[in-house]
This record gives structure tokens, C-alpha cells and sequence, in this order.
């Protein structure tokens, strides 16, 4: 919703000053700031092999423009908010959770719950739309006889069943199969949520806390608890200064890493690591791919020549001085195209050029 925070937290994650007025969609075109994920692995990977550049897994992260009641049908920005996250692999959906009579509460009463409820149900109207488009341009093949036609309306039925049930497609049981049909709609609802509750130093005072705490349990999202004022206003600090600045708020530790670790779950990606003389990297890969996978994501040449991958996890890296004395006590493994890189795998392909 506007005034909820959204630019502020933005400002919090990526260290870049928007817009973050008091008045709605302040932030008419999103911003965008490609945040890094702090990982001390690579760090240790870049001494143990002397490398001389570092560089991190990372997140794009988009502020986007608030949404109203009635944005399905085009208020407020409607159809350009709904278009910008359709985009997106993730949602950071950024709740009110404070009182200031200096930024408006466009709803009138702090009510948490119900803007989660107004937001989702103006996204599960726009995905109703969708289907009913597919759904009568399916209709023609379906009447003549064509079996995939026929069960693709099945499918687009039930799916329409649950969204009016005020459910997310995200929750909706579905095969491999049918998974694919509903990939290829769009819907935005079917993307993986983290509700952020904005919130001041008075939260665990607040009426609406464990009922908020029961619906994320239910539905099993994750709920962060951010003060993004705050997390702003201590951005810039040295270390030392911004623990003592948090604690002054009784705030125990910066809740901005934990908003970038759970991003980076909720995107279903793993890190892997390569690294040589020159650079120690982690690359971001979803679950379940092969090493032949992620030959294509360093360069189409590794892909296209492959010949077999040397693995070793992170964990077993660090009881050797580097990665040739790894080799040469037997510690590295060698798979070929098909093995599943599993989290924390040191990498090093052999390739043909």
C-alpha cells in the first residue's frame, strides 16, 4: 500500500537515497539496485587461492509503486504496478505497521491484515482476468474435440475455483505438467512472498502482532519484522556505531542481511564457487541444476566444450592450504555433465575450446 515504506526499506537494503516522500506513489517509475549478499565464503575462497577480485551472489532488488483497492481495474497506477510485477521472481510485500501523524495512512486505521487483504485481492482479481482470457481461447479446440484444449479448461477451472476462494496460485496443488501451463500465464499470484511488517519500537504492543504471526504460519510465508527508518538512518554507519545506534531503539542486530538471505531462499537459488588467481566468484543457481547447467552460466564456450567438472564442497576446501592440494590428496571429485550442484560446491570445469 502507499506510505507503507517501501522506498524507505529500499533505501535501508541498497544504500541508494530515492524518493521516499510522504504522499502515494511517490515512486511512479521503479527503481532498481542490484544489492549484494554478503558471504564470508568467498572471502575465505579469495585467500586460500590468492585471488586478487572478489565478487558475491547478488539480488536485483525493484521499488515499485504503491497499489490501492481497485487497481486490477486500473486505479491509481494500476495496470503499469501490476505490469512491473509481473516482472519480478519474488515479492517483498511491505506492510504498515506504524502510526505518524507526518505520513498519511492512505486507509485511516493501522490495520496490517487488511492491506495484505486489499493487496492480494487486487492481484488475485488480475489473475482471475488472465485465466478467463485463456480460458475462452481454449474454448474453440476444447469444443472440437482436442484433449489437451479439454484439459487445459479443467485445469484453468479449478485454478479459478482456488483464486475466488481468496487463495494464492503460489498455494495451488499442481503436476509437472500442468505446472508448465501455469508457468506460462503469468500469474502474480504464483510467485513466492515475504511479507515485510514496517514497524516501529512499539510492535510487540500492537493488537493485530499474533493474529499476523498465525495467518504467515498458515499460509507458510515468511514474516520479517524491519523498523526501515531506522535500518536507513544507520545505513552509512561504521559497524561499532550502528550496533551501539540499534540498541539504543532495542533493536539486538540490523534486520537488513536477514531481508537479503530470505530473498535469496525464497528465489530457490543455491551458490556455487569458482575461483583461480584472478578472481574468487559465487554464482547464483536454482535448485536442481546440472553441472552443465552452470558451465552455460559462467560462459557458452565451458557449456559447449564441456568434458567433465572437479568438485569439492566449501567445507572440505578449508581443511587444505588450496584447491591443488585438495587434488593431489584425492579430496576432489569428477562428474560429468548430469551431476546436481548442491550448495556450497567449489567448481572448476575442464573444457575443449
Amino acid at each position: 500500500m502507499p506510505n507503507a515504506g517501501k522506498s524507505t526499506l529500499f533505501n535501508a537494503l541498497t544504500r541508494l537515497n530515492v524518493p521516499a516522500e510522504s504522499y502515494p506513489f511517490c515512486t511512479i517509475d521503479p527503481n532498481i539496485a542490484v544489492v549484494e549478499v554478503d558471504d564470508e565464503r568467498v572471502d575465505l575462497l579469495a585467500k586460500l587461492e590468492g585471488s586478487k577480485r572478489k565478487i558475491k551472489p547478488s539480488i536485483e532488488f525493484i521499488d515499485i509503486a504503491g497499489l490501492i483497492k481497485g487497481a486490477s481495474k486500473g486505479e491509481g497506477l494500476g495496470n503499469k504496478f501490476l505490469d512491473q510485477i509481473r516482472k519480478v521472481d519474488a515479492i517483498l510485500h511491505v506492510v504498515r505497521g506504524f502510526n505518524n501523524p507526518n505520513i498519511p495512512n492512505t486507509e485511516k486505521i493501522l490495520d496490517p491484515l487488511k492491506d495484505i487483504e486489499t493487496v492480494e485481492t487486487e492481484l488475485i482479481l488480475a489473475d482471475i482476468e488472465t485465466i478467463n482470457r485463456r480460458f475462452e481461447k481454449k474454448l474453440k479446440p476444447a469444443k472440437s474435440g482436442d484433449k489437451e484444449a479439454i484439459k487445459e479448461l479443467e485445469l484453468l477451472d479449478r485454478l479459478k475455483k482456488h483464486l475466488e476462494a481468496g487463495n494464492l496460485a503460489y498455494n495451488f496443488q499442481r503436476n509437472d505438467e500442468e505446472n508448465e501451463i501455469i508457468k506460462g500465464l503469468f500469474l502474480l499470484t504464483d510467485k513466492p512472498v515475504i511479507y515485510v511488517l514496517n514497524a516501529d519500537e512499539n510492535v510487540k504492543n500492537q493488537d493485530f502482532l499474533p493474529y499476523l504471526e498465525n495467518i504467515t504460519e498458515e499460509r507458510n510465508v515468511d514474516l520479517l519484522i524491519v523498523n526501515a527508518k531506522i535500518e536507513e538512518e544507520v545505513k552509512d554507519l561504521p559497524d561499532e556505531e550502528k550496533i551501539a545506534f540499534l540498541e539504543a531503539y532495542g533493536i539486538k542486530e540490523s534486520a537488513i542481511q536477514k531481508v537479503i538471505l530470505t530473498a535469496y531462499q525464497k528465489l530457490n537459488l543455491l551458490t556455487f564457487f569458482t575461483a583461480n588467481q584472478n578472481e574468487a566468484r559465487a554464482w547464483s543457481i536454482k535448485k536442481g541444476s546440472t553441472a552443465f547447467d552452470a558451465a552455460g552460466l559462467i560462459h557458452t564456450d565451458m557449456q559447449k566444450g564441456f568434458i567433465k567438472v572437479e568438485v569439492i564442497s566449501f567445507e572440505k576446501l578449508e581443511n587444505f592450504s588450496n584447491f591443488k592440494e585438495a587434488r593431489e590428496k584425492g579430496a576432489v571429485e569428477y562428474h560429468g555433465k548430469d551431476y546436481i550442484v548442491k550448495e556450497g560446491d567449489v567448481l572448476r570445469f575442464l573444457f575443449k575450446v
